[in-house]
């Protein structure tokens, strides 16, 4: 099987050049004696959130592990149980790397004053957790497919089994990459949750006291909380980012494959396509990691010391790893489907051989136009987010009121653009093409993802800059870095978001196709959504992502609120914190975020486990696919809504601090007021862009990843049918 040789070669080189970058960026050096002070504080605090939030993880992990065995069979726990450790080492490892790179790029950034040297440190540091996201993805799936594929020779079998205690009959390997699915949608789950109440709680707790109250500059070493603050930025935006974007990679190969055995199975498509189908997403994803390792070092082996221009330079790289991508999708497309005699008809390829790639492309397409809409929406350089820092001078009600307008109006073209991307895949290509659409938004995510870390290690190397009182055009070289950084990552908001919405339909589909029963109509399995069950299910699932981050704004809100209690009383005892004659007590703050974080995470990220299983054990399989429409639709809107406004919040609020408004000018008259209505709704929007819309799109996967692996089982034992039929 040459495509799993393809696929376990590209995930040992993307590994490999991951391992390099990280021993690159750590060999440099850190910097004076207070740099590497504050850096080595950021670390522990980091590590010790990661470590105390993973031994919770192990229990929770190992208990729905063995009710997958009970439920299914052991060799699903077993995939379950490997998907978990590959997420969990891309988080782990991407978040270590980022708490050794902060002070190096400060460090660059003060040695050379070159902004080109630095942002190749930076980026380094980012393609790590980029590298390691599609290796270890792709390392376990090969795992997979060697061990229970070939090893068990379970690959091409069509026949069902029947499980273990249920004696429900299933389709062996299709469950595994489901259950290894799940594994990698945990971790994502608790990584994406915890960390972004975490780095939220500091966040707020520092700028209420700090900038509002104190009027000290953000990350101030004066301010106890800001040390916490960095250690936020690692767990949450890097950590939880790439576990987030691991875990879409993995659903939508898994979507696309299980799709591919119900297409043969439920629609009688004939079973010599079934090796290409499931093939083509497999060696569709190792060219494209392929291809980001080419785009990473594309950029690394620059010259850069006389460029200025950081987000040209990033973008060409992520170009370079997306045109490869798609020249490698055309020719595998033609190499796998052209010529062999398969049934293009009953497929539903309108584009023939090539219809697989179009909608990979179709995918691509729209991430492209779902991240320039984003741009626009949050970006300092556009009128949106320009008419957002006006308003400040009315006051933070206005702010306020003017951003959520804003964050509203944000949802309309992103869903024109996937509803459209949804009808050109599904005429050209069939359910297979809408499959690949989401695979085609996510073939060079480490690219994505290296770009997305490589912010939020500018804005830790910023912070240390602060702390470390080093000269001011060092704040400048890691603040211009930081500025690209939060467009590049509201770009990949938008990637994630799409990404993250087709995913899950994918998933929706396969999970139609394995009701027993279910009714088709040209191929297509029907969810009659006017049937009173299916309907009630819509109607609830559209109410539970509101629940979702109404409990995660309440755990972040209750989190900052004990950071500001703690901020207010050092800044009351001790005097001399304010007047720089007494250090803060930043321990103590970074055990508020720690604490808050964990103890808050529990029930919000077990909400995307227990519902669709409790949901489907009561009513029954079309109550579950009701819940999964009206969740996803939902959970689209918010997160578009929460992303954008919190987006053009921060940006407007950096947009004021760096002098646009016209009369508006740092120290001058009428700026303390106008800033603090910014900061106030910056504040509002820390916990809805870093909390709730980064969170949305994991919650819709692991709910539709849940409820594709439990189908079986609710399906066939649920209360309903047992009192009333």
């Amino acid at each position: 099987m040459n495509f799993i040789g393809l696929l376990i070669l590209a995930a040992l080189a993307a590994l490999a050049y991951a391992a390099f970058n990280f021993f690159k960026v750590k060999k440099l050096e850190e910097g004076t004696e207070q740099m590497a002070k504050i850096a080595a504080a950021i670390r522990v605090g980091a590590n010790t959130f990661i470590e105390y939030e993973y031994k919770v993880l192990v229990w929770v992990v190992l208990i729905v592990a063995v009710i997958v065995w009970l439920a299914l069979d052991w060799y699903v726990a077993v995939a379950l149980l490997l998907g978990s450790c590959m997420s969990a080492s891309a988080g782990f490892i991407g978040m270590k790397i980022a708490t050794y790179a902060n002070v190096r790029v400060t460090n660059e950034a003060r040695k050379t004053e070159n902004i080109g040297q630095t942002l190749k440190v930076a980026f380094r540091g980012g393609s790590v957790m980029g590298l390691c996201v599609g290796g270890f993805a792709l390392l376990g799936l090969g795992i997979v497919f060697c061990v229970f594929g070939l090893g068990l020779g379970w690959l091409d079998s069509l026949e069902t089994a029947k499980c273990w205690l249920t004696k429900i009959e299933i389709i062996k390997f299709p469950n595994i990459l489901s259950g290894y699915a799940l594994g990698c949608s945990m971790v994502a789950m608790f990584n994406r949750v915890g960390g972004g109440i975490y780095t939220k709680a500091a966040d707020m707790g520092a700028d209420l006291v700090g900038k509002t109250e104190a009027h000290i500059p953000e990350d101030d070493p004066r301010n106890p909380a800001t040390i916490a603050d960095n250690v936020g930025d690692n767990v949450g935006d890097v950590a939880g980012l790439g576990s987030d974007l691991l875990e879409s990679y993995v659903a939508s190969i898994v979507a696309a494959i299980a799709l591919a055995y119900n297409l043969i199975v439920k629609v009688g498509v004939p079973s010599d396509s079934l090796n290409a189908l499931y093939t083509f997403p497999l060696a569709f994803a190792a060219c494209g990691l392929l291809a980001c390792i080419i785009g990473v070092a594309s950029l690394l082996v620059k010259n850069l010391s006389k460029s200025k221009k950081v987000h040209q330079q990033l973008n060409a790289a992520t170009w370079i790893g997306a045109g490869i991508t798609l020249v490698a999708g055309v020719l595998l497309s033609y190499c796998l489907f052209n010529g062999k005699g398969l049934d293009f008809a009953a497929l539903g390829f309108k584009a023939g051989w090539a219809s697989p790639f179009i909608g990979g492309a179709v995918g691509v397409v729209a991430g492209i136009l779902i991240g320039i809409v984003a741009e626009y929406y949050t970006s300092s350089d556009y009128n949106p987010t320009k008419r957002l820092a006006e308003a400040s001078r009315e006051g933070s009600a206005l702010t306020i009121t003017s951003g959520l307008a804003l964050g509203m109006n944000s949802c309309m073209i992103p869903c024109i653009i996937l509803g459209l991307g949804i009808i050109l895949a599904y005429y050209l290509a069939g359910l297979y093409g809408v499959a690949m659409s989401a695979m085609g938004m996510l073939s060079f995510v480490s690219l994505t993802v290296s770009v997305d870390t490589y912010g939020p290690i500018s804005d830790n190397a910023g912070g240390i800059a602060e702390m470390s009182k080093l000269p001011e055009g060092v704040r400048e070289i890691t603040d211009t870095l930081d500025a690209v950084g939060n467009t590049t990552a509201a770009i990949g908001k938008g990637f994630a978001i799409g990404s993250g919405g087709l995913a899950a339909l994918s998933l929706m589909l396969s999970y139609m196709y394995s009701i027993p029963g279910e009714k088709l109509t040209g191929g297509v399995p029907q969810l009659n959504i006017m049937e009173p069950m299916t309907l009630a299910g819509a109607i609830v699932g559209g109410a539970i992502p509101f629940l979702f981050s109404g409990m995660l704004i309440d755990a972040v809100a209750k989190a900052a609120r004990k950071m500001v209690e703690e901020v207010r009383r050092q800044f009351k005892e001790k005097p001399g914190i304010l007047a720089g004659t007494e250090d803060p007590d930043y321990k103590t703050c970074i055990g508020i975020s720690t604490k808050g974080s964990i103890g808050q995470m529990k029930v919000p990220a077990l909400m995307a486990v227990v519902i669709p299983v409790v949901c489907g054990l009561l009513f029954g399989a079309n109550f579950v696919g009701g819940i999964l429409i009206g969740s996803t639709i939902c959970a689209i809107m918010i997160a578009l809504f929460t992303g954008n406004s919190g987006g053009a919040w921060d940006n407007g609020k950096k947009y004021i601090e760096q002098g646009g408004l016209e009369g508006i000018k740092k120290g001058g008259e009428g700026y303390d007021a106008v800033h603090d209505a910014a900061v106030v709704g910056d504040t509002v929007g820390d916990p809805l862009k870093d909390t709730v819309g980064p969170c949305m799109d994991i919650f819709i996967k692991i709910m539709s990843t849940v409820s594709l692996v439990a189908v079986s089982v609710f399906a066939h034992y649920n209360l309903w049918a047992v009192i009333f039929n």
